[in-house]
């Protein structure tokens, strides 16, 4: 009966996630018998009086945040299976829980573009591996279109320098910057405190600012004022593929190189912090209001028309110049995204869903969502829902 330390944080969606899945794994292939174990034991009693305590209960594997790689080599010599949650960089010396960050932004930027943002900018931290690749993903969308991102980095400033004290830094550069703005904070924590710092200064969200975090953590997102908007990942599954290579690296127990277990994006979970279009043009703004009012049904670009006084050609080149995206791929592409979401958070089967968001024809629906998802509907189920 493997024996497995699990260093992870509870309060947060992301560590709920992974041990979600580590238990569904378990459940299937165990029983297995868990520790866990709060990093401060880790940290108060140091690395090597860990690794004696871990070796001293029989543990069989480690999983979780180890931050550095003189830590993980430590474990490495006490012989026990680790995977190291990627806390702050990824380890050289270790299997790491990392993520598709550069996607996620990439998720973030194609929202945000779709909804006619030419102003944009990035919140979160330069030295952290996921924060930094997030931006870059996001960055790297947004000057493909022709646009360019604000950053503000953020500090673990002393507690009389936080933004919820009194102005700080952080508030002088959300006024400064232009307006309506896009923003991408690296995670809901930093989301939530754009909220809070925008209610602070008195710019109105969504209006002014629309605010995106990623994790989708349902406390954070709802406790926040707006409701913050979030980019879902796939950390279930992540957790459930960690314990299965950790179910392979304890039964084979031979050294060999094992492949980085990659956590990504699902979707982006739209709440009320970007729940509005900046398109200034006059005939982009209700298009775009038309298309996400009346997604539900078989629409299609003549339907479009019948709303806009403007000729298909003229409607088509000002759409893709706002969204960058062509008008008959933007309406698939969101009907295919409202698909995907009732996949995994309803119990209806693929045939009423497509009924529900307008798809006559199986054979077209199936090909349209594998161009955008990779799979197809059942596939993508299958992959993202593990019970």
């Amino acid at each position: 009966m493997p024996k497995i330390i699990l260093l992870t944080d509870l309060a947060e969606e992301y560590g709920r996630g992974l041990i979600k899945g580590i238990m569904a794994y378990a459940k299937e292939h165990g029983p297995w018998v868990f520790c866990r174990m709060p990093e401060a034991f880790k940290d108060a009693h140091g690395i090597k009086n860990f690794c004696k305590w871990a070796k001293d209960w029989g543990a069989d594997g480690i999983i979780g945040r180890i931050r550095t790689e003189d830590d993980a080599e430590q474990i490495k010599r006490a012989g026990i299976p680790l995977i190291a949650q990627d806390f702050k960089e990824r380890l050289s010396n270790a299997v790491n829980i990392t993520g598709a960050y550069n996607d996620t932004g990439k998720m973030a930027a194609e929202y945000f573009l779709k909804n006619g943002y030419t102003n944009f900018a990035f919140y979160g931290f330069k030295n952290i591996v996921w924060s930094r690749e997030r931006a870059e993903g996001y960055e790297a969308t947004v000057k493909k279109h022709g646009y360019k991102v604000h950053y503000f980095e953020q500090r673990r400033s002393n507690t009389s320098e936080l933004w919820y004290y009194k102005p700080s830094p952080l508030s002088e550069w959300l006024t400064s910057l232009p307006k309506p703005m896009a923003l991408m904070a690296c995670d809901d924590n930093l989301g939530q405190q754009i909220t809070e710092a925008c209610k602070l200064t008195g710019i109105r969200i969504p209006e002014e600012l629309a605010a995106l975090g990623v994790d989708n953590d349902e406390m954070i997102c709802t406790i926040s004022n707006p409701a913050l908007s979030s980019i879902s990942l796939d950390v279930i599954k992540g957790g459930y593929d960690a314990a299965a290579l950790m179910d392979k690296m304890i039964k084979q127990k031979r050294k060999q190189q094992w492949n980085d277990i990659i956590v990504k994006p699902m979707q982006t979970v739209t709440r009320q912090s970007t729940d509005i279009y900046a398109a200034n043009d006059p005939y982009i703004l209700p298009a775009l209001k038309y298309i996400h009012e009346n997604i539900h049904q078989n629409l299609r670009v003549t339907h479009v028309l019948k709303h806009i006084p403007l000729s298909r050609r003229a409607l088509e080149t000002r759409f893709q110049k706002v969204t960058g995206f062509p008008l008959y791929r933007y309406i698939y592409h969101l009907r295919i995204e409202k698909f995907s979401r009732l996949l995994l958070e309803t119990d209806k089967s693929i045939f009423e869903i497509a009924t529900e968001t307008g798809f006559d024809s199986s054979k077209n629906l199936s090909r349209l969502f594998k161009e955008v998802k990779g799979c197809t509907p059942g596939e993508y189920r299958k992959k993202h829902l593990i019970k």
